[in-house]
């Protein structure tokens, strides 16, 4: 007897291929020089809205039609003064004088400063002759400075620079001394031990550790050179007048546009010049001592 075996086909479903899911495009990071660009110049942004705000709120509900002369609105003063000629050369080229004025004050306020402590810092006696005569000439108003000044060098350029110094020069000493003195004694004692001389100490220790404390007071003198060329343009009036003289010219004559516009310039100068030295602390001193 035969068997038959038959065989079934057994047919599997037909299982459509699942398509494949487009791949995501990556979202693109974030540029960090644009990140941080962002984050400095936002609040800045706001900064200054939130101060022409407050500036057309007390022109127009704080003072009357009577006196609102006396502080004329952002778009007024701008428009009067921005395209006229007459206004603004005289303005720019008072300014760059007042620049070149500070930076040089400035760089002599530097080595003055960093020399004086340097000496300082060789022994406690140094420092006890030296350190009154550099609180002196921050303790004497320089007001009172400025008159002897005119008389002695005259009422040009130098004397200028010179209020530059007297105002800019202290910070320097003090944060370079503070740093000079900041080394710890254990690296004294191997610079001892290795019978260094004081040369080689204060280069290769001491001043290193000051480094810090050094841009600090390279920062602190910025400003204060600008608020000395100021005082000395402000006083100094023979030769080409700086901003400051500008400044005192536009306040006895009340033309109030030209001097708001000369005090944003100042202000905008005293802001660059601060901002400039701050990023060049960055990228010095924060390769080694981590973000400033």
């Amino acid at each position: 007897m035969s068997t038959e075996l038959s065989t079934e086909l057994i047919v599997e479903p037909e299982v459509e291929p699942a398509t494949k899911a487009r791949p995501e495009k990556p979202s693109r990071p974030t540029s960090p020089v644009l990140h941080g660009l962002l984050a400095k110049v936002v609040p800045m942004i706001a900064a200054l809205a939130g101060l022409a705000a407050v500036w057309y709120a007390v022109t127009y509900l704080v003072l009357g039609e009577d006196k609102r002369f006396l502080l004329p609105p952002p778009h007024q003063v701008f428009g009067e003064t921005l395209g006229r000629p007459e206004i603004m050369q005289p303005m720019l080229a008072a300014l760059w004088q007042s620049v070149m004025v500070a930076l040089a004050g400035l760089v002599i306020s530097v080595v003055i400063g960093m020399a004086w402590a340097m000496v300082m810092a060789q022994t406690r006696l140094l420092e006890k002759v030296l350190y009154p005569y550099a609180v002196i000439l921050q303790t004497v108003p320089i007001l009172a400075l400025t008159p002897l000044i005119g008389i002695w060098m005259g009422y040009g350029i130098a004397a200028r620079i010179v209020v530059c110094v007297i105002i800019a020069v202290f910070p320097m000493i003090a944060n370079t001394l503070f740093g000079l003195q900041s080394a710890t004694a254990p690296a004294h004692d191997l610079f001892t031990l290795n019978r260094t001389t004081r040369l080689q100490r204060l280069l290769k220790l001491q001043l290193p550790a000051a480094m810090p404390a050094i841009f600090t007071g390279l920062r602190n003198a910025a400003g204060l050179s600008v608020i000395g060329v100021i005082v000395g343009d402000f006083y100094f009036q023979q030769g080409s007048p700086g901003i400051g003289g500008l400044l005192r010219v536009y306040t006895l004559r009340l033309s109030m546009e030209p001097l708001f516009l000369a005090i944003i310039l100042t202000a905008l100068f005293g802001v660059v010049v601060f901002s400039a030295f701050a990023a060049l602390d960055r990228g010095v001193i924060g390769k080694w001592y981590g973000e400033r």
